[in-house]
C-alpha cells in the first residue's frame, strides 16, 4: 500500500475526531482515509466494519455538510475501510473550525491563514477586498507621476495613454470595485496606507554581526514610493564601493548588483503578506545582504522549486499587476531566474532562498575580490591601482587642524562619491554619510576646493557641487 502524504491518511481505528482529517482533505485536494491500517501502510483490520459503514457518512454529513464515499476493503481476511474525500469548492468547517491538509499533517488555520483561506476559497485575493471611507481624491499624486514616468520609460504603457483621469487609470489598473478603493489602490498610490494596513513600510538596518544594530532606516509611504526610492537609499548609504581608476575613468566596485538587489525587493513587495502587519525586513552586513517577507510559498513548493522554472503565482495579483505595468517586474515567474543570471555575470554567488513557515528570506553574498578590497580599506592599506589619483585630486595624506579628521583618499572619495550621486547634497548630510563632524566636513571641503577638485554653484543654501574634471 501507498505510504501516506498530501492526499493519504491511515487510521488503525475509527475515532469520531478523524471527520476533522475528512474536514482537511475536502479544504485541500482532496484525499482518501484508510481505517484499519498502520502508519507503515500495513492492515491491522477494523471491528464493525459494517456499522461504520453506515455511521461515518451519516456523521460527516452531519457535521460537514458533505457525501462521502465509504468503501469495505479486505486483505488477509483482514476488514478495512476506504473513505473517499473530494475536494470541496467551498470552505467546510468542522464545528465552527477550519481544517486543512498539507503535507502529511492537518492544520487548524487560523488569522491570516484563515483569512487567506477563506478568500481563495471564494475566488477572492486580500489585495482586492474594498475599502471603505476612502476616496480617489484621497490618493497621492507623486505615486501616480512616478507610476506614468516609470510605464512610458519601460515601454509597458504609451504616454497618449495615460492621458487620463486618475479615476480612470485605477480602472484600467483593475484597482476599483464597484467605484470603491481596493486594498491594492491604497497601498500603491496613498501616502499613508499604514492608516488601514499596518506595517506595510520597509525597515533597513546596517549590522556590524547578528547582534549588533549600528543604524537603521524606516522608509514609509505609498508601494510605489518605496519601490522608487528604497534602491537609491541602499546604495548612498548602505552598501559600500571600493573605488578604482582606469586612467581618469572613476569605477565603483559594489557587493551586489544593483539590477538583482532591485528584482528581489520588487518580488518582496508584491508577495509580502501585509495581513501579518509585519514590514519587509532589509538587514545589510559587509559582506552579505538579507531580504525577508512574510509569505507563505505554494503548497508543495521548496526553496529548490524556487530557484528552477516555475508558475508565476502572486501572492498580491492586483499589486504585481500594478509593478509589471510600471516595468518594474516582470511575468511569467522569471524573477529569479533573471535575479541569479544577473549575480552570475556580476561575478557573485547565486542567491540563497531560506524558507520559513511563514516568511521567506533571499540572501546575496558578496564575492571574495570584494571581501579583500573593503579589508584593505578598513586596514587603512589600499590596493596600488585604487591609490591612482586622476588630475587634481588631493594626495593621499593632508594634515589637518587639530581636531580636525585628516584628508584621506579614502575620505575624498567618498565625498566626491556622494556629491556625484547628489550635487545638492548638503554639507550636514555629507557629515553624516562620512562620519565625520559638521566642522570637519566644512574643512574637507575646503581643502577639495582650494585643490580645484570641486567648486560650489549658486548660494550656500540651495546651491549645487560640480566636480571639476
Amino acid at each position: 500500500m501507498q505510504k501516506e502524504s498530501q492526499n493519504t491518511e491511515f487510521k488503525e481505528s475509527w475515532r469520531d475526531e478523524y471527520i476533522k482529517w475528512i474536514c482537511g482533505f475536502a479544504n485541500a485536494q482532496g484525499g482518501t482515509l484508510f481505517i484499519g491500517v498502520k502508519d507503515d501502510g500495513s492492515v491491522c483490520g477494523v471491528q464493525d466494519s459494517k456499522k461504520l459503514m453506515e455511521d461515518i457518512p451519516n456523521k460527516v454529513r452531519d457535521l460537514l455538510g458533505l457525501v462521502v464515499d465509504v468503501d469495505l476493503l479486505t486483505e488477509n481476511g483482514l476488514d478495512y475501510l476506504k473513505i473517499s474525500v473530494p475536494e470541496n469548492s467551498y470552505p467546510v468547517n468542522y464545528k465552527g473550525e477550519y481544517h486543512y491538509r498539507t503535507g502529511s499533517t492537518k492544520q487548524l488555520l487560523q488569522g491570516s491563514a484563515l483569512t487567506d483561506f477563506l478568500l481563495n476559497k471564494t475566488g477572492k485575493k486580500w489585495d482586492s477586498i474594498p475599502v471603505d471611507n476612502v476616496k480617489i481624491e484621497d490618493l497621492d499624486k507623486e505615486s501616480f507621476d512616478i507610476f506614468k514616468r516609470e510605464a512610458v520609460r519601460s515601454g509597458r504603457i504609451k504616454e497618449e495613454d495615460l492621458n487620463l483621469s486618475n479615476e480612470q487609470l485605477l480602472e484600467n489598473l483593475n484597482l476599483l470595485d464597484d467605484g470603491k478603493l481596493k486594498r491594492a489602490a491604497i497601498l500603491l498610490f496613498h501616502r499613508n496606507p499604514e492608516k488601514w494596513i499596518t506595517g506595510s513600510f520597509t525597515k533597513i538596518g546596517y549590522f556590524e554581526s547578528d547582534a549588533e544594530l549600528k543604524y537603521q532606516d524606516e522608509i514609509h509611504g505609498s508601494l510605489i514610493i518605496q519601490a522608487d526610492r528604497i534602491i537609491d537609499l541602499l546604495y548612498t548609504k548602505y552598501l559600500t564601493a571600493y573605488i578604482t581608476y582606469d586612467k581618469e575613468t572613476r569605477i565603483e566596485h559594489y557587493p551586489f548588483p544593483r539590477p538583482a538587489v532591485r528584482e528581489a525587493l520588487f518580488n518582496a513587495l508584491i508577495h509580502q503578506n501585509f495581513a501579518e502587519s509585519i514590514p519587509i525586513q532589509i538587514s545589510v552586513y559587509t559582506d552579505k545582504l538579507y531580504i525577508s517577507n512574510d509569505w507563505i510559498i505554494p503548497e508543495g513548493w521548496t526553496a529548490e522549486t524556487l530557484m528552477q522554472k516555475h508558475r508565476s503565482i502572486p501572492k498580491n495579483p492586483d499589486i504585481a499587476n500594478t509593478f509589471f505595468r510600471a516595468g518594474f517586474i516582470e511575468s511569467w515567474g522569471r524573477g529569479i531566474e533573471k535575479i541569479c543570471t544577473m549575480c552570475r555575470d556580476f561575478g557573485v554567488p547565486e542567491p540563497e532562498y531560506i524558507v520559513h513557515p511563514r516568511d521567506i528570506m533571499i540572501l546575496f553574498k558578496a564575492n571574495e575580490e570584494y571581501i579583500s578590497e573593503m579589508a584593505k580599506i578598513k586596514s587603512g592599506s589600499f590596493g596600488e591601482q585604487s591609490q591612482k589619483n586622476p588630475k587634481n585630486y588631493p594626495e593621499t595624506t593632508q594634515k589637518s587642524p587639530k581636531n580636525y579628521p585628516e584628508t584621506t583618499q579614502k575620505t575624498t572619495l567618498k565625498i566626491l562619491e556622494l556629491i556625484r550621486q547628489n550635487p545638492e547634497i548638503s554639507g550636514k548630510q555629507l557629515a553624516e554619510k562620512c562620519g565625520i563632524s559638521p566642522d570637519g566636513i566644512k574643512w574637507q571641503l575646503k581643502k577639495l576646493k582650494e585643490n580645484k577638485v570641486i567648486r560650489h554653484i549658486g548660494p550656500d543654501k540651495g546651491g549645487h557641487w560640480e566636480i571639476i574634471e
